[in-house]
């Protein structure tokens, strides 16, 4: 049975049960500050669990991409090493939200597993909750009768809370779960050891491949545990581990899931794969270990990009970036790459799973190209840091290197601790471990100091009230609050959550930020400072609480900030309509921010823009502007129907059946962001930057309305003082011509007098060298430039054999020293200038370095190039 077949029949048998099958969601989140990705299936459904939408039906089914690599849920040090663990997978799932509960689900699992896949059921092992006295939780009977009469008792296991018991998080819907493990080991092996014993104890061939969550409680702040008012369930089986069951394999590697990339590595590198029915040699296991690596590490990045997560050093795109360099790592060190090639497997991802995941095969060459440019970089970097891990060495006066020094090769310049420790291991040193451990520990608690938030249960006012957006068509309403909670954050502060019964602020989204305004009442008026989105639910902050919430409330956007954020935000859709007239279709929207001062929109393209085409952008735009097109908004329409009608959808965004569609004469998009009514509320469009943001990605920056203005105005204020400057001219260009013609006549004379002064100084130095254990000897300090120094410095040196030079000078009242060894000194004696530069920098609080025959430095203290100098003789004596 081919994986594709899996998939197909796991849909295919829940759809029989009146299940809906929906897409997978994007494996980026946009609108859930709890997570970064899609870590689990129900991760898309979490505003049904906590009763904030209602769902398209009560029963669902899906395969989603899961992504599991930061937070609670980390598999990343463990992929590699084991042969079922992923960075990304898909979780197969179906769910019920107030339907049906403990005996169907578990039926149904039983039916699919032994009668549509067939496993045998003596390979199968199923668990129960044991309870938990302490939490009031009993042992769970119901689950346990199920089971009993569908299997042998003694293939039931009791489960403690850590297997047997999910939580979405601290806070929130949870319950007991009962998962099914499979035993996937010979006939041999199961005579010798029950798979009994082996489950949940990490043996590579007894694994669980389904979890049937039963969701009966609310986890509140103070960690104890209400019954929900309604009952739900949720399920995830791995489909890879299901695949490797069904397929006769033991390990997840073996299947056809990832058999096909395998061979890709294999025919790139030169390496092979040893199947994991053959025990490889310890030197194999290091091939199939980086090997494993690649092929998953691939998957979980080419997926991230085609949503729409650029690697990058902050968030989510630095999780992103962290995967794809830990597998150009492993390429490096085992497989002997030392030129990109894990971007040539995307062809092979697009072709397995385009059928089934559209975005991988049509944002095929973006992802392409993005990775081919992260590894070029990396690759640079290692080189990089190899270079200074041998500057640390050559430093050291033992044989065990600092951890401090090998976190900043780490943290700084992103060179591997692993790839440290083994190249040290090579070269005689070792690795201060602890140290190291320690300088990682002492960055993990700033950073989760940082980051640290408590948040307080919901004291819901107003039960069971269904929030209404009305922003689109008001800017104040009367309101009512239906529940606050009490956020307390390093970052922040302590703030306010506040949802109304109804309310015009636009939550942050589409890129467009958040609305800030007030909320009024008879007696006091409470700031609103942003507004968000979570779980389904709008979200207003503020800085304290009305006296009484229970009062009637007047909610006032602030409509100054809004007017000016909707016209940047009405001016990004022209201006993706512009690009895509003029560089070509080929361009899609990749991320955009809108705020009331400017807007950013990247998008994909393989080049810098021209003059020309930023200008043909900008006329584009102000075309339209001037055209005054009206907006034509239309809501709730099929999402199928807004796209037959030419509405551009942006790949990584989750869309609902209904969408709404913003047109402004030919331009149309999806979209939920605030909009001006007429285009010529934009007033003018002026980009004022355009430039790289990842390989294939670039960015545009612009402004509209009253920044425009104030740009002008800049602009005119300048010019009105380079006039003043230039004593008002009647031709301000021919002037500034003259005076650049001027200039460079200046700076020619300049030169000519720089280099008499140098041969003049050179002729007069020449006669001052004194002799050291037969070396021509030269230190003085000089009245010249840095460059002209370093210049003076070896032409000295050149110009008298067996010489060693060193001249100091000061610049911009900073000093800087430069030292010369002739080539026969440095292979003679062993002299180095890098080590003379080094010492004496510290006389002038400063470093610098080179070549052994010529190196420089800088530093702070220019009282010290004396004493500098006086040591130059001690350093020829002491060689």
């Amino acid at each position: 049975m081919t994986s594709q077949d899996v998939r197909k029949q796991f849909l295919e048998f829940f759809a029989s049960k009146g299940h809906l099958i929906v897409p997978s969601a994007p494996i980026v989140l946009k609108d859930d500050p709890t997570l970064m990705f899609n870590n689990s299936g129900m991760a898309q459904f979490k505003e049904y669990f906590l009763g904030n939408g209602t769902p398209k039906s009560n029963r669902i089914a899906d395969t989603q991409k899961c992504l599991r690599v930061s937070g609670k849920h980390n598999d990343l040090e463990d992929v590699g090493f084991d042969t079922y663990h992923h960075t990304m997978f898909e979780m197969l799932g179906n769910w019920s939200f107030g339907d049906y509960f403990k005996k169907e689900a578990i039926n149904w699992a039983w039916e699919l597993l032994t009668e549509v896949y067939k496993i045998p059921k003596e390979n199968l092992y199923v668990s129960v909750f044991e309870g938990n006295p302490a939490e009031n939780v009993p042992f769970d009977q119901e689950a346990w009768d199920i089971w009993a009469a569908l299997i042998d008792e003694d293939r039931i296991i009791l489960g403690n809370k850590k297997d047997n018991f999910w939580e979405m998080g601290d806070q929130g819907p949870c319950g007991p779960c009962s998962e099914i493990h499979v035993d996937i080991r010979s006939a041999e092996e199961k005579a010798l050891v029950s798979g009994k014993s082996l489950v949940n104890n990490d043996h590579p061939q007894v694994v669980e491949i389904w979890n049937n969550v039963f969701m009966e409680f609310n986890r509140k702040a103070d960690g104890s545990l209400e019954k929900l008012p309604a009952k739900h369930v949720d399920t995830g089986m791995g489909f890879e581990r299901l695949c490797m069951a069904l397929q006769g394999k033991t390990s997840n590697y073996d299947t056809d899931v990832f058999t096909p990339l395998i061979e890709k590595v294999e025919q790139i590198t030169g390496f092979k794969y040893v199947d994991n029915a053959v025990t490889p040699s310890a030197v194999e296991e290091k091939t199939n270990i980086a090997i494993r690596v690649v092929v998953d590490h691939v998957r979980a990045v080419a997926f991230a990009i085609a949503d729409g997560q650029l690697p990058s050093n902050t968030g989510a795109g630095y999780v992103i970036r962290r995967i794809l360099r830990r597998a150009i790592r492993y390429g490096f060190t085992f497989l002997n790459t030392k030129e990109p090639f894990i971007n040539q497997l995307v062809s092979v991802l697009a072709n397995q799973m385009g059928e089934f995941f559209p975005e991988i095969k049509s944002q095929q060459q973006l992802v392409t190209n993005v990775i081919r440019e992260e590894e070029a970089s990396f690759l640079r970097t290692l080189d990089q840091g190899l270079q200074l891990l041998d500057k640390v060495i050559e430093e050291e006066k033992g044989t065990i290197i600092a951890g401090a020094k090998a976190f900043e090769l780490y943290d700084t310049f992103g060179f591997p601790i692993d790839l440290t420790a083994l190249i040290l291991r090579e070269k005689g040193f070792e690795l201060d471990e602890a140290g190291f451990n320690a300088a990682m520990q002492e960055q993990k608690n700033r950073s989760r100091a940082a980051s640290e938030v408590s948040t307080e249960d919901w004291s819901v006012l107003i039960p069971g009230n269904v929030e209404s957006f009305v922003g689109y068509d008001q800017s104040e309403s009367d309101v009512k609050i239906t529940r606050i909670r009490k956020v307390d954050s390093k970052k922040d502060g302590i703030l306010y959550q506040i949802v109304l019964d109804n309310t015009p602020f636009y939550p942050e989204g589409g890129g467009q930020v958040g609305d800030k305004g007030t909320l009024v009442s008879a007696n006091e008026t409470i700031e609103i400072i942003d507004t968000k989105k979570e779980n389904n639910l709008i979200l207003h902050f503020a800085k304290q609480l009305p006296e009484n919430v229970n009062a009637g409330f007047v909610a006032k956007v602030n409509s100054d900030l809004r007017s000016l954020s909707s016209r940047n935000h009405s001016a990004t859709h022209l201006m993706h309509q512009a690009l895509r007239s003029i560089l070509g279709t080929h361009v899609e929207q990749k991320g955009s921010l809108v705020n009331p001062n400017y807007l950013r929109f990247d998008f994909s393209h393989f080049a810098k823009m021209t003059e020309t085409e930023l200008q043909q952008v900008e006329d584009f735009v102000n075309a339209r502007i001037q055209q005054q097109l009206p907006l034509i908004e239309r809501r709730n329409i099929p999402f199928a129907q807004a796209v037959q009608e030419g509405a551009m959808a942006l790949f990584g965004e989750k869309y609902g059946d209904e969408v709404r569609a913003i047109k402004f004469g030919e331009s149309m998009e999806l979209c939920g962001g605030i909009h001006v009514k007429n285009t010529a509320e934009i007033w003018h469009f002026k980009i004022v930057s355009e430039g790289a943001v990842a390989a294939g990605i670039r960015r545009i920056e612009a402004i509209t309305s009253d920044a425009v203005k104030a740009h002008f105005a800049s602009y005119e204020n300048t010019l009105n003082e380079v006039k003043l400057a230039l004593k008002n001219p009647q031709d301000i260009l021919k002037a500034v011509h003259s005076m650049q013609e001027e200039n460079a006549k200046l700076k020619k004379q300049m030169e000519q007098l720089l280099k008499e002064k140098i041969d003049g100084l050179k002729n007069k130095l020449l006669l001052e060298f004194y002799e050291i254990n037969g070396v021509n000897v030269l230190d003085r300090r000089v009245d010249l430039s840095m460059s002209a120094t370093k210049d003076l410095t070896q032409a000295l040196g050149n110009a008298k054999p067996n010489s060693f030079v060193v001249l100091a000078s000061v610049e911009d009242g900073l000093p800087n020293i430069h030292c010369y060894i002739a080539k026969e000194l440095v292979e003679k004696k062993g002299l180095n200038a890098n080590k003379v530069i080094k010492e004496l920098g510290q006389y002038i609080d400063g470093n610098g370095g080179g070549q052994p025959f010529f190196a420089s430095g800088k530093g702070k203290n220019v009282a010290g190039i004396t004493e500098a100098l006086n040591n130059v003789a001690s350093i020829l004596i002491r060689n």
